[in-house]
């Protein structure tokens, strides 16, 4: 009797750690994933800060997919991952969106309405989305004002969360988030006015002899993987 070549022969299981941000896309890529490797990934979401602190402390985290470049190259110097493993596997874009279709014009112009109420971010000392937002609104001068009126999520999901409930009726999101939302209002904030949010990827010495953790970070480069990314609205390096 022959048995199916198709997945190795020892199909295994990682542990990873992925950025709020990504969540959707992730969700696809561990579907590809596991149907083009046999092995399967086990993800948390959540805000980079608050995950590298856990990564700190013990954390079984095998795989870090960050939402920024910093939290990923401090584990690999503090000795919490595998040297020489870290790449961008995307490159965020940040969103103003409301789900109300008539609250944004497509330009920043509701950010100066006087009646605007509550503006929704992520926490920006978790959330490099949160310190994109707080950079934009600084270069647009309008920080100072709206700085009161700023809800603040623990994480970028529940900052969307937030504008999604009608709890803020704006909020700085990112378009990886949007794909699946039709409805609303949104503006494409310009990437001159914030830093590049450069999302970086690296093996965690917990999963250095864990052949389904390299296998998952060797297939977020892969075209199949490239191209959910880029479904998702986010950009790619190389």
């Amino acid at each position: 009797m022959s048995l199916a070549l198709s997945a190795p022969a020892r199909a295994g299981q990682t542990f990873a750690a992925v950025a709020a941000n990504f969540t959707e896309a992730a969700n696809e890529i561990a579907t590809a994933f596991t149907a083009a490797t046999g092995h399967t990934v086990t993800m948390s979401f959540g805000p980079a800060g608050q995950f590298y602190t856990q990564i700190t402390q013990g954390a079984p985290f095998e795989v870090f997919l960050s939402a920024d470049q910093a939290r990923p190259e401090k584990a690999e110097t503090e000795g919490f991952a595998v040297p020489g493993t870290r790449f961008t596997y995307a490159v965020g874009k940040l969103v103003l969106w409301s789900a109300d279709p008539a609250r944004i014009d497509g330009t920043e112009a509701v950010l100066n309405d006087p009646t605007l109420e509550h503006v929704a971010i992520a926490d920006p000392a978790a959330a490099p989305y949160g310190a994109a937002a707080i950079e934009t609104m600084k270069a647009l001068g309008v920080y100072d004002r709206l700085e009161p009126k700023l809800v603040t999520g623990k994480s970028i999901a529940q900052a969307h969360q937030f504008v999604a409930t009608g709890n803020a009726p704006v909020g700085f999101v990112a378009l990886g988030q949007l794909l699946s939302e039709q409805s609303g209002s949104r503006w494409m904030v310009p990437q001159d006015l914030y830093a590049p949010i450069k999302q970086d990827a690296i093996l965690l010495k917990t999963g250095e002899d864990n052949e389904a953790a390299k296998a998952y970070l060797d297939f977020l480069k892969t075209p199949e993987a490239v191209a959910i990314i880029t479904k998702y609205g986010y950009g790619v390096e190389g």
